[in-house]
């Protein structure tokens, strides 16, 4: 996909200020943003792999060809050069138990649960605690799963929602020196084993495991429509959240926070947080493919955009921070966009607007974005806009199942 495609893309403002406006502003960056490069007329030129073409030249001309072959392939270079291949799916003699139970949650509108799954024969380490809040409605509901903390439940049960929660850090420690000695992969590889190898999964592979795992609990619990569960990252758990619903098609819709660098914004424009950052600083989180390509991020065979195009034709959503300039709001906004040729492949709708929207604004149909004002963080009015945006696509689903 030659860049040209995208170029005014690229300089434009933020709702409908003019370029000169947005260059101004952007000399005034937010107080403690990382040193780093956020000047738009400095983002080198580049040329976006073009989803639909395959390594072999050929162009994908219907969903047969993207699903059997270009999709694979896809999932397989993000595997080998960027998040490494998991050496177990699920476990044998993974299983859970209840260990907790309030039928009186939210002051009655709610039902809470624990559970703990265990990875192994034994109910010892490793093992997760899941926290479950479902709203008392008689009927299977659906869910936001996420392995980050949601500030508000309640906005969520009140929505008819359930909330599934966890801590995928119990399974893998956020730590370069401890993730892999302390970890999940650790546990499953052999006891000689000192280190992964290149192509095999990093901390980000590892908690997106976790996300599966916890699906394959879901599916057997008839109090959730597990045709429903929405799985919802932020920041690093974004990233996560991605990888795990490229990979799973179990879920329903995926929401992505903020994930920035190496979850959902094009790496090749070099904004804020960049490859080389991000596995300087986490070298735990990606395999070690990817550290290879610190220095020459145009030459990876995959950018972001293709990570969004893998959910098709699934609702997908990611949303950024008007101060989060470290994660590269706009670079986001583009790499949705850049996932839309799949999205039209399907008979779907994306983003259905040319240019970043006004801040607060949440725009797209098959593919949703918003941009809010503040920080780095995951708050209500981002719950709010996903939970609306779930709402219009689950649905549909409810449509099908009464023709």
């Amino acid at each position: 996909m030659e860049m040209k495609e995208l170029l005014s893309l690229s300089f434009l403002a933020i709702g409908v200020l003019p370029l000169c406006a947005i260059l101004a502003q952007e000399k005034k960056l937010p107080p403690d943003t990382p040193a780093g490069q956020y000047d738009e007329l400095k983002v080198p030129p580049y040329t976006l792999p073009d989803p639909l073409v395959m390594l072999n030249g050929q162009r994908v001309a219907d969903t047969s060809v993207w699903n059997m072959k270009r999709r694979p392939e896809i999932l397989r270079m993000f595997e080998e050069n960027v998040y490494g291949k998991a050496t177990v799916n699920r476990p044998e003699g993974m299983h859970w138990e209840t260990t907790a139970e309030d039928r009186n949650a939210l002051n009655g509108s709610a039902v809470e649960k624990k559970v703990m799954l265990y990875f192994s024969k034994e109910n010892s380490w490793p093992k997760l605690e899941i926290d479950i809040i479902l709203p008392n409605l008689g009927k299977p509901v659906p869910v936001l799963m996420a392995s980050t903390w949601v500030p508000d439940a309640k906005l969520v049960v009140n929505k008819g929602f359930g909330l599934v929660t966890f801590d995928a850090r119990e399974i893998e420690p956020d730590d370069k020196d401890s993730a892999y000695k302390k970890g999940i992969r650790k546990f499953f590889d052999p006891p000689d084993r000192k280190v992964p190898a290149l192509d095999e999964w990093g901390t980000i592979a590892a908690w997106s495991w976790t996300m599966r795992r916890v699906m394959d609990y879901i599916e057997t619990n008839t109090a959730i429509d597990s045709r429903k569960v929405c799985l919802l990252g932020f920041s690093r758990f974004g990233k996560a959240a991605m990888w795990a619903g490229a990979q799973d098609e179990r879920f329903a819709i995926i929401f992505s926070c903020e994930s920035g660098c190496g979850g959902a914004t094009i790496v090749r424009r070099g904004i804020g947080e960049t490859v080389k950052l991000i596995n300087n600083q986490f070298p735990h989180w990606f395999n070690g493919n990817f550290k290879s390509f610190n220095d020459r991020v145009s030459e990876l065979p995959v950018d972001w955009h293709m990570l969004i195009a893998l959910m098709a034709p699934r609702p997908v959503y990611v949303s950024t921070a008007e101060e989060d300039l470290w994660g590269d709001p706009r670079g986001t906004f583009l790499a949705a966009k850049a996932a839309e040729p799949v999205y039209e492949l399907f008979g779907e709708r994306g983003l259905r607007v040319t240019q970043m929207p006004p801040i607060e604004t949440s725009v797209g149909d098959f593919i949703g974005y918003h941009m809010r004002k503040g920080k780095h963080g995951l708050i209500d009015e981002d719950t709010e806009k996903f939970i609306e945006f779930a709402e219009k696509h689950l649905s549909k689903t409810d449509a099908n199942d009464n023709r």
